[in-house]
């Protein structure tokens, strides 16, 4: 990192980001092109949890090859100035890289789903009809290298 003052090295802060966060992109190669796209998830165990229907373009993608990159991030104020040049944005990011594997089994969805409730502020008596957890997969990526950065004052 060009910026070694604003690397985030406690993965402790790491963990917080990724479990306060809302959004993930996930960035895959399609062929010879890059393909992102931004998922709501749920985070825990060094995993990254996603619900998805179980054909498209992404399925697709994932099949082919399941290595991907992700961000995630929390976005602070925004830090106006005299000057143009003088404007940033106080913001906390993780990327990082990892495989994604498709969990189809109805037993194995069950607690990844909870993870993703939780994310999203519903924790507790979660229920889930069959036919709904049947008609979707989860997406499980397993978290290989990640690195965090931050600019402003998070304190």
């Amino acid at each position: 990192m060009r910026r070694t003052e604003r690397e985030i090295a406690d993965r402790k802060t790491i963990d917080g980001i990724l479990s306060k966060s809302l959004i993930c992109r996930v960035a895959m190669i399609d062929g010879d092109k890059p393909y992102i796209v931004p998922l709501n998830y749920g985070y825990s165990n060094n995993a990254i949890y996603i619900h998805s229907a179980p054909i498209g373009k992404k399925i697709d993608i994932l099949k082919q090859n399941n290595k991907v990159g992700f961000e995630v991030d929390i976005v602070g104020d925004l830090i106006k100035g005299n000057m143009s040049c003088d404007w940033s944005i106080n913001y906390r990011s993780v990327i990082g890289s990892g495989t994604i594997d498709i969990l189809t089994d109805f037993d194995e969805k069950q607690a990844p789903l909870d993870i993703i409730m939780n994310q999203h502020g519903k924790s507790q008596n979660n229920v889930y009809k069959k036919s709904n957890v049947d008609s979707i997969v989860i997406l499980k990526l397993n978290i290989e290298q990640i690195t965090g950065k931050q600019s402003g004052d998070w304190d």
